[in-house]
């Protein structure tokens, strides 16, 4: 230790004759030269990245890509809507009006042929079974049951006179529309109601048409569906109301017919069936 001691103070060794001075100053050389290790960085952790010194600025968010976005969810949400009740089965219970059958493959009587221009049994439903006929019976409540419609001929013509109809019922009140294409005018059908059962006649006019209002018991009877297949006897149904409307202004023969009953008797006022010739005459004539 001494002798180490000495050695840094005085660098150069003096000699000796057996080199003692120079051996012992050759480890502390040695370890004077060594070299320092340099500085190893701390472990950076993975996925944490660099982080902005103080005076770096921040990132703003792109508005542009923002204004995508949420156009993007605005159309998704949209669509999810329109969908929904496309899609998704719905809850509601509410009773739809009945529709009127097709009747395209019908094949319409001869007598459909000889008229000029006649309406059918399926024009004349889908004119009466407007969404608004209940209100003009003065039940707007009320839903159709059954709306149905057939182009018939008249009874008593041999198939030679083209008579549609067309029935719409509802819970309180049955409607039925017909056109008569006949040579018969109404000034002539009011001198035969005075022969007939007809009540409570009434003539007037009608959309600049002659017109003319009536009364009559219908008919009822009863199918058996059994075995046999016989049907009871015919019998008196309840009072309907039923107006007249020639088919023209001259009138020139044939008219149209709106009936009006219920299963308890009751009728709507005559002003019911004047709001529905008003509505319904001018779509098919």
């Amino acid at each position: 230790m001494v002798r180490a001691l000495r050695a840094r103070r005085n660098p150069v060794p003096a000699a000796s004759a057996d080199g003692a001075a120079v051996d012992a100053a050759a480890p502390v050389q040695a370890q004077a030269q060594a070299p320092v290790p340099a500085p190893v960085p701390a472990p950076v952790q993975a996925g944490t990245g660099t982080r902005p010194g103080p005076g770096a600025p921040e990132k703003e968010p792109n508005a542009w890509g923002q204004a995508v976005a949420a156009v993007a969810v605005f159309g998704a949400l949209a669509a999810a809507l329109w969908l929904a009740p496309r899609v998704l089965p719905s809850d509601d219970s509410t009773p739809q009006p009945a529709s009127c059958s097709a009747g395209d493959d019908e094949e319409l009587p001869k007598a459909y042929k000889q008229t000029p221009q006649p309406v059918t049994g399926e024009e004349l439903c889908k004119a009466l079974n407007r969404p608004d006929l209940a209100k003009l019976l003065g039940t707007p409540g009320e839903t159709a049951t059954t709306a149905s419609g057939t182009s018939n001929t008249a009874p008593l013509t041999d198939g030679k006179v083209a008579q549609p109809e067309a029935e719409v019922a509802f819970g309180t009140y049955t409607v039925n529309v017909s056109a008569t294409y006949n040579k018969l005018s109404t000034g002539q059908y009011v001198k035969l109601m005075k022969f007939g059962n007809e009540k409570d006649v009434k003539t007037l006019s009608v959309l600049g048409r002659p017109a003319v209002f009536s009364s009559d018991h219908t008919m009822q009877f009863e199918i058996d569906l059994g075995s046999g297949g016989s049907g009871g006897p015919v019998e008196q149904g309840p009072l309907a109301r039923t107006l007249s409307v020639a088919l023209d202004r001259d009138d020139r023969g044939g008219y149209y017919e709106i009936t009006v009953w219920s299963a308890s008797g009751a009728l709507p006022n005559d002003s019911a069936l004047l709001d529905i010739a008003e509505k319904v005459l001018p779509t098919i004539s």
